[in-house]
């Protein structure tokens, strides 16, 4: 059999999102609508605090100010295409918007388990090394960390986004997702994926595990000084300099375990349920994390709260 017409180049994809539950598209319209804004609104306060706020120009808010920026990014790359999914039933997206969409996704997600992993070496020198802390966090160090964690996750994205959209699509070109979310994608490809998922395996090494056991090895540490210190007030003031991060490094990777590391079901009734709580997780991932963490560290960092009331207070005055 002649497989040319089975492999006709696709020149697009239909997103099927949640056109299968029209009852809940009005609701998480208006729901996913509020949370986008508050993120903006959120992470671009954060970003202007860390800025104006000369008592912030440290390595520590310039990490934070680099993770506001990206969750910006982040959520910009794909909420709008959710949004639109759930006014157009199918919406459709056009192959290299999908593929640009993807490498934005793949790219802000891997850098932010870098950047995680520097902010947690951040404070484990504060906290263990406080001494040193000035010379090893020097502006010539953190800055070029910041860069290499854009680089790194930019790279990789790059990697496999290409190894995804150089496959060949045929037959159905629906992808059960509100994005062009890249698992969703390899499952309408009609080649062998071996590669693509060769390489999977050894991003989340990288970006994930290796992150992770960096994470957990800086904790132990810093948890280990903290119990040293003589004092409760010391220790509760060393321990309050890190609990933000903590926080939402705990919310950002359990979110990520959670989507990927429950069983499948193989009911069909229940893949299809299955189907509907990925998305919902998905959404979660992709939306709440990115608008807790502004929240996060408004609530549980005294600097941070002190700069907005400051900020608040000058702005009254020249009113």
């Amino acid at each position: 059999m002649d497989r040319s017409n089975e492999t006709s180049p696709v020149m697009g994809f239909i997103l099927l999102g949640l056109s299968a539950h029209p009852k809940l598209e009005k609701t998480f319209f208006v729901l996913i609508l509020l949370m986008y804004l508050v993120i903006l609104l959120g992470n671009g306060v954060l970003i202007l605090v860390t800025l104006l706020d000369s008592h912030l120009h440290t390595p520590m808010y310039f990490f934070l100010g680099n993770l506001s920026f990206l969750d910006i990014c982040y959520t910009t790359s794909s909420v709008p295409l959710i949004l639109d999914s759930f006014l157009i039933p199918r919406k459709t997206i056009s192959f290299s918007a999908c593929a640009g969409q993807m490498f934005l996704s793949f790219a802000m997600g891997a850098t932010e388990c870098v950047l995680l992993s520097m902010m947690a070496f951040d404070r484990y020198v504060a906290i263990c090394n406080p001494l040193r802390y000035p010379v090893v966090m020097s502006k010539a160090a953190y800055m070029p960390m910041a860069a290499s964690s854009w680089a790194a996750g930019s790279t990789n994205s790059i990697v496999q986004t290409s190894l995804a959209m150089r496959l060949p699509f045929c037959g159905d070109n629906v992808i059960n997702h509100f994005t062009c979310e890249i698992l969703a994608v390899l499952k309408l490809a009609c080649a062998d994926i071996s590669i693509n998922v060769i390489s999977m395996g050894v991003t989340n090494m990288i970006f994930l595990a290796i992150p992770v056991l960096f994470i957990s090895v800086s904790y132990v540490f810093i948890l280990a000084t903290i119990l040293r210190i003589p004092s409760a007030e010391g220790r509760k003031k060393a321990f309050s300099t890190c609990s933000a991060h903590l926080t939402v490094v705990i919310v950002f990777y359990g979110t990520i375990l959670f989507m990927y590391g429950k069983p499948k079901s193989k009911d069909p009734l229940g893949a299809d349920k299955q189907d509907l709580a990925d998305k919902l997780i998905s959404l979660f991932y992709g939306v709440v994390t990115p608008m807790l963490n502004p929240i996060i560290y408004s609530l549980r960092n005294k600097d941070v709260k002190t700069a907005m009331r400051n900020m608040v207070a000058q702005k009254h005055l020249t009113e």
